[in-house]
């Protein structure tokens, strides 16, 4: 049995043990551990319905930037030129925009750079590292603010996405500068 194997057999194992060490753990402290779970659950329903305005306006504004064609206006017309001279793969482009927005998004372009680039581009080497570093900024903050109820949020926006470029922009360097010696 190689590395690779046991790797994978306790990838599959790790989840369900955690569950188990969970359950018995809570039945040695004689916690009614179903009852505990179901209340915990019940619990998280008001959260629920207070963050989904935020989701549901992070979803349609997703959608609408989509379908008007503006994403891919911004990438052909207005970044094309400076990406290309800088040598960064038009294909980042979207994931840099999508990135912040969606995570699964952010992955389902991710999947379309590695298919039609392959595993080992430049591209595909620059977009796992970002998927690895930018943070679906507009969903989690939706989800953090929203479950606190907080309605300004100041500079936080701002931050979150000079935040968001500077680690686009690091990854994108550190790509070029180890992809030259691959």
């Amino acid at each position: 049995m190689s590395a690779f194997d046991i790797i994978t057999y306790i990838s599959a194992l790790i989840i369900p043990l955690f569950i188990l060490f969970t359950v018995v753990y809570g039945l040695a402290r004689k916690v009614k551990v179903y009852e505990s779970f179901i209340s915990g659950a019940k619990e998280s329903l008001p959260t629920i319905f207070s963050i989904f305005p935020y989701i549901a306006a992070i979803f349609i504004a997703i959608k609408g930037f989509q379908a008007s064609g503006a994403l891919e206006f911004f990438r052909d017309h207005v970044f094309g030129g400076l990406l290309t001279a800088l040598n960064v793969p038009i294909e980042i482009f979207m994931l840099a925009m999508i990135k912040p927005l969606s995570g699964s998004a952010a992955t389902g372009v991710f999947t379309d750079i590695v298919r039609t680039a392959g595993p080992d581009s430049l591209a595909t080497l620059m977009a796992a590292i970002i998927i690895g570093s930018a943070e679906t900024t507009f969903y989690v903050i939706s989800i953090y603010l929203g479950a606190v109820g907080i309605k300004k949020s100041r500079y936080l926006v701002a931050v979150c996405l000079i935040a968001d470029f500077i680690g686009i922009i690091v990854s994108i360097v550190i790509a070029q500068a180890v992809f030259k010696y691959i």
